[in-house]
C-alpha cells in the first residue's frame, strides 16, 4: 500500500476515534447543570460504568487498533531486552499494561486515591519496558 493509501487510514481511524470519545463525553450524565464525571452511566447496571471506566476501555481498545495497525505496516522481529525473552511491541505493550495495574492496585493499597502518582509511576514504568524490554 503507498503511504498517502496509510494516511487515510489513519486519519479514518482517528475520525473514528474521536467520533467515539464525543459520544461518549455526550453520554456522561448532568446534575443541575453540571456534569458529573464520576455519576454511573447506566443507573442500575451491573457494572459502574463511570467516564474515567469508559475512557479506560476506550483508550485500551484505541491501543490494540493502533498497534495492530503498526503491525500489517511495519512488522517486527522480536528482540531480546534485559529480560532475556524474544518480545514483539505487542508483548511489550501487554507486559507494560499488566505492570501497570499491579501498580495502580499497589498505590491503592499504600496510599489509598487519588491515583496520579500511580498513573505518572505507570507511565515511566512503560516508557521502561518500551526501551529496555
Amino acid at each position: 500500500m503507498t503511504a498517502a493509501r496509510w494516511n487515510m487510514i489513519y486519519l479514518g481511524l482517528a475520525a473514528i476515534l474521536a467520533t467515539g470519545l464525543f459520544a461518549l463525553i455526550t453520554a456522561v450524565p448532568r446534575r443541575e447543570d453540571e456534569i458529573d464525571w464520576f455519576a454511573p452511566m447506566i443507573p442500575g447496571g451491573w457494572m459502574a460504568w463511570t467516564f474515567p471506566v469508559a475512557l479506560f476501555f476506550l483508550i485500551i481498545a484505541s491501543l490494540l487498533i493502533l498497534f495492530t495497525l503498526l503491525a500489517i505496516r511495519f512488522p517486527e522481529t522480536p528482540r531480546r531486552g534485559v529480560l532475556r525473552i524474544e518480545t514483539t511491541r505487542g508483548d511489550r505493550l501487554f507486559i507494560s499494561l499488566l505492570g501497570s495495574a499491579f501498580i495502580c492496585i499497589g498505590w491503592l493499597f499504600a496510599f489509598g486515591g487519588p491515583v496520579w502518582g500511580a498513573l505518572i509511576l505507570c507511565l515511566i514504568y512503560a516508557a521502561a519496558v518500551f526501551r529496555w524490554v
